[in-house]
């Protein structure tokens, strides 16, 4: 590996979309405000949600815990496509034709939208209209491949279905959606926010939600004690950050993915790709600032805190670029956290029947691009009034027995494993025993905690049992992170939330070196 190689996996991992675009600053709220709708989450859902709101003349606040876009939106592959992987035939197994074809109309009615709109607002993004490609490259999922295309016949999707692609992959076959697309999203999203300002929008960074009270008016409530009272809140903040006994953190959960921005040696053929099989592999390009190919390799997912050592994933990701394409440099690489319903279907829509004037997004898979956009257009039609055609299949308050039942007791008997696990084992290591750069399970004093020594020689100590339901984190080496693997929470090496559902910081420990 040549040195720009090696710094690629040294250096903390900043998406080559954040650093491509420069976005505007908002201070934090620092007093009591009222409007029509207040909308948690600044990633594109949030963006699209408060976009559209104002466009329909609401006064919308935005508020943010960490900077805009600086969550799973910076993080995508950034593809707008109704591929989503191997699901039409599964849609239609679980929940009919008629459900699989709104499924895939919606989400194209959410990509000719961000069309039109970078048509109407002139943004100029890297748009590109590609073909979507599902691959396979074992007979078992050729065979489910060849039932995917069956599927799309019967829903009248455009597509065929080929044995060979266009890349230096022996493949048993693939189908291919027609005319999807790609873009650069925070340039895309930049107009958006741009957009919405001069609506008379108000945007607050560093600014986290702590919970709703219900009463005349809904309230959001900050950490800092500061209220927005509003007719209606959004919740679009990854996880949903108040549950109001819709229990999402059971009907959900958390899996990581990685990528790695990279200047091959072989010509890309365009277009963009996705393996059946796993670990995933997901390849498209992006025509960078120079106007050169960056190719972005995706994929090698895992459930958040569970599985082999994080630095691993980018160097499989590495021997699959370098296999297929040929790697002249590794410029970036970063890593992505999704959540994942029960049934694959995202929750659009009221948090529960209980509670309707709180409308919540969230579960969007792999797929924020055109799931987010849709939330907006959802969200934003429910509180104006207007009647969405494919609002009902989002609903959050569904919970169908085939297949969500199933996956509810898999998923909880999985938290549960992982809680007992956790709380068994009791490490040897000390913190003094930690290198410069490491991080591991310490123990302190006969206590299970998280250690890591930061380059200046300093250490971090932090409890490793994560504060949302007691379970215990696991080291991230990858990204410098402690994962909860029963929820997905993450924080940093100090202890603070990265990604909920946790809402208190891990306890931090000084220790004498």
């Amino acid at each position: 590996m040549d040195t720009h190689q090696h710094n690629a996996f040294s250096n903390t991992p900043e998406p080559y979309w954040r650093e491509t675009t420069k976005l505007p600053l908002f201070k934090k709220l620092d007093q009591n405000i009222k409007v029509d709708v207040t909308v948690v989450g600044g990633g594109i859902a949030g963006i699209t949600t408060a976009y559209l709101l104002a466009k329909g003349g609401k006064k919308v606040a935005l508020i943010e815990a960490d900077h805009l876009l600086n969550g799973t939106t910076g993080h995508t592959t950034a593809k707008i496509t109704a591929q989503h992987g191997l699901i039409y035939d599964e849609l239609i197994q679980h929940f009919g034709e008629e459900f699989a074809k709104k499924y895939y109309l919606s989400h194209i009615k959410a990509l000719e939208f961000i069309k039109d709109t970078i048509s109407n607002e002139n943004i100029e993004c890297h748009f590109s209209e590609e073909d979507s490609y599902v691959y396979s490259t074992t007979e078992q999922y050729a065979e489910k491949v060849q039932k995917e295309y069956e599927a799309y016949q019967k829903l009248e999707i455009t597509g065929e279905l080929i044995e060979t692609i266009p890349l230096d992959l022996t493949i048993k076959n693939a189908v291919v959606m027609k005319n999807q697309a790609q873009f650069h999203p925070l340039k895309y999203l930049k107009t958006l926010i741009d957009s919405f300002t001069d609506l008379g929008g108000q945007i607050f960074e560093g600014t986290t939600a702590k919970t709703i009270n219900e009463g005349d008016s809904t309230q959001v409530v900050t950490d800092d004690g500061y209220h927005l009272d509003s007719e209606y809140v959004v919740i679009c903040s990854h996880f949903p950050f108040y549950d109001g006994m819709g229990f999402y953190f059971t009907k959900m959960y958390a899996e990581r993915s990685y990528i790695l921005g990279v200047k091959a040696k072989k010509d890309y053929p365009g277009g963009m790709y996705l393996s059946a099989e796993e670990p995933t592999r997901s390849l498209r390009f992006e025509e960078d600032e120079n106007g050169e190919n960056l190719i972005l390799i995706g994929g090698d997912n895992h459930k958040t805190g569970q599985g082999k050592d994080t630095l691993d994933h980018y160097k499989a990701l590495q021997a699959f670029g370098e296999e297929v394409l040929g790697i002249e440099e590794v410029r970036y690489r970063w890593s992505a956290q999704d959540l994942i319903t029960m049934d694959k279907v995202p929750y659009i829509g009221k948090l529960t029947e209980k509670h309707p004037s709180i409308f919540v997004a969230t579960g969007f898979k792999k797929w924020g691009m055109t799931s987010g956009t849709l939330a907006g257009q959802i969200l934003s039609d429910q509180i104006l009034g207007n009647h969405h055609i494919y609002a009902d299949i989002y609903t959050p308050s569904r919970f169908v027995a085939d297949p969500s039942i199933k996956h509810f007791f898999k998923e909880n008997l999985n938290v549960a494993g992982h809680l007992i696990k956790g709380k068994l084992q009791i490490p040897s290591k000390k913190p003094q025993e930690l290198q410069k750069g490491e991080g591991d399970i310490v123990n302190l004093n006969g206590r299970r905690c998280g250690g890591f020594r930061d380059e200046s020689g300093k250490l971090h100590i932090v409890d490793t049992t994560c504060t949302h339901l007691g379970c215990e984190t696991e080291w991230n080496h990858g990204d410098h992170t402690w994962d909860c693997p029963c929820h997905g929470s993450r924080f940093s090496i100090e202890g603070d939330v990265i990604e909920g559902p946790a809402k208190k910081p891990l306890t931090r420990f000084e220790v004498n070196d």
